[in-house]
């Protein structure tokens, strides 16, 4: 008869213990490759991936189908988008929102004063080293790694705020294709207003330093009207759009203390400000279109996250219908 020494009988039913406890909290500590995982088609659940692109590896933020539907809700960050975080993420309810819903979000992270699009050039007077190349990410190379995880090419939502609301219907009105909603808080939708180039370009500088012209090239540039949801708007007919903005004045998510709370309390005003104007330009504008779409203009409210949560919440039934995601 063979016997087993105690030692090693221990041994073994110690690395067992711990190779099922590594297994265990995988999930919870996943950040993998965007090629790692191809094939693996996961139903709830939170992941960070690095996603190939022609800009670099992109980082995106995923909370994936809670019964692993085929549909999926991209957010869109603003001006001041950070490297490590999209702010949906933290400065927003939005993943517990979403959570019980069969529905992927798909936060990507990065892009600071990028409106998402496809750059001509590096910013020239900020060191960028890259092209920002967002269009191309967002339509070709991230739905492509998705594809391989179960998420549909064609059954896709977009919502933005500040920057991204603009961009969020500039994608969806050039990748129909891709996307069956798209939604505005507090967007820029009238781009060429008059001052609105001009307030675009100091905007741009003040966060990050970019060079709007490595963008879009010149104000006279036909680039800038390709990305003006007031001049494209005809192309967003058969899409289900929800459009909000608030109107300056402080509700009730404000609430300054010192200097710096009413400093940014009072910038936060004149941009919403802004916003309900090229809003409301562009709702005159669907409206002569015979486009229908869904509006809500707050009684108060500034351009701050908590107001775009609640935009986010109030929108859900609608982009949940859109993709066909209901219970």
């Amino acid at each position: 008869m063979r016997i087993q020494r105690p030692g090693f009988t221990r041994c073994l039913r110690q690395r067992l213990i711990a190779i099922a406890a590594a297994t265990l909290l995988l999930p919870a500590l996943a950040v993998v490759s965007g090629t790692s995982t191809a094939g693996a088609v996961p139903s709830g659940g939170y992941e960070e991936v690095y996603v190939d692109s022609t800009m670099g590896p992109i980082k995106v933020q995923i909370q994936w189908a809670a019964r692993g539907g085929n549909g999926a809700l991209y957010l869109l960050d603003g001006l001041r988008a950070r490297d490590d975080r999209n702010a949906w993420s933290f400065e927003t309810n939005a993943l517990e929102q979403f959570r019980k819903d069969d529905i992927t979000l798909v936060m990507p992270v990065g892009g600071q004063s990028s409106f998402y699009t496809d750059w001509y050039a590096p910013s020239n007077i900020n060191g960028q080293k890259v092209t920002y190349k967002w269009e191309t990410f967002l339509t070709r190379e991230l739905p492509a790694y998705l594809a391989t995880r179960g998420v549909s090419r064609s059954n896709n939502a977009v919502v933005g705020l500040s920057m991204g609301g603009s961009a969020a219907l500039t994608l969806a009105a050039y990748h129909k294709d891709q996307f069956k909603f798209a939604g505005s808080y507090s967007g820029y939708l009238n781009i060429s207003a008059p001052g609105m180039r001009e307030a675009i370009r100091i905007a741009m500088l003040d966060a990050g330093g970019y060079n709007v012209d490595a963008m879009w090239g010149p104000p006279w540039s036909s680039a800038w009207l390709r990305n003006d949801p007031f001049v494209f708007a005809p192309m967003l007919r058969g899409i289900s759009l929800y459009i909000s903005s608030g109107n300056g004045l402080m509700g009730e998510f404000d609430n300054p203390v010192g200097f710096v709370g009413s400093f940014n309390t009072s910038t936060a005003m004149s941009l919403e400000a802004l916003a309900l104007a090229n809003t409301k330009a562009f709702q005159a504008r669907l409206n002569s279109l015979g486009i229908p779409a869904t509006y809500d203009f707050t009684n108060a409210g500034t351009h701050s996250w908590a107001y775009w949560s609640e935009e986010l919440w109030k929108s859900r039934p609608q982009i949940l219908d859109a993709l066909n995601a209901r219970w």
